[in-house]
């Protein structure tokens, strides 16, 4: 299968960092990767002395970290990559911003989502709405302007009902603008590499597909 149906607290250990693929629980002490719970990566527990890091396995770690903190596949990220090489400017930084542009990153990056696993399957169950037409596709890459919105009969329903209560407030991304009075955000701008929130080197990655 291509989509990884296991425990996500595995792949957060085997980056040895915390990815927030179970959105709450990555914040709370039941989080694998809290100090006395079990932060080593998965499998057999070697003991003696560790195998060097070479520059292979730092790219491949650093691409497969990448990866999974968007929750897309190998042959999708490789599709980005291929994307990102033929347009203009830096490589690793268009690779970026056409991953921060799928419809279910900036959902969660609203806080529409718990997770972006959670993002992802509100989009495919037809919670929203882009530029007024209903929208399932997760993948869907925004423009600058583009506005998502909670369907009307949706709203009642799940989640969004903590959500109907909120009156101000604003988004905690400056390339988004939320209206969570009318439960609706706005995609303003691709964000530049400085603005992300995460410790991924995209110079790593772009040597893992150059070799």
């Amino acid at each position: 299968m291509a989509r990884y149906t296991g425990p996500v607290c595995r792949l957060c250990r085997r980056e040895g960092e915390k990815l927030f693929l179970k959105g709450d629980r990555c914040l709370s002490p039941k989080c694998a990767m809290e100090e006395g719970r079990r932060p080593e990566p998965p499998g057999m527990r070697h003991f003696g002395r560790r195998r060097q890091q070479g520059d292979y396995k730092n790219q491949l770690r650093e691409k497969q970290k990448a990866r999974r903190f968007y929750c897309v596949s190998e042959k999708q990220f490789a599709n980005y990559y291929k994307k990102a090489a033929h347009k203009k400017g830096v490589t690793g930084d268009n690779l970026f911003q056409l991953l921060e542009s799928r419809l279910d990153n900036v959902v969660y990056r609203l806080g529409y989502g718990k997770s972006r696993a959670h993002a992802r399957q509100l989009v495919c169950h037809g919670h929203f709405s882009l530029n007024g037409r209903p929208v399932n596709i997760p993948s869907i890459l925004l423009r600058d302007g583009d506005v998502i919105q909670i369907k009307e009969q949706k709203r009642k329903k799940g989640s969004f009902r903590e959500l109907l209560n909120v009156s101000s407030g604003e988004c905690r991304y400056s390339w988004l603008e939320a209206d969570y009075a009318n439960l609706r955000g706005t995609y303003k701008y691709s964000p530049q590499l400085a603005e992300l929130d995460h410790t991924i080197q995209p110079s790593l990655i772009v040597e893992f597909y150059s070799r």
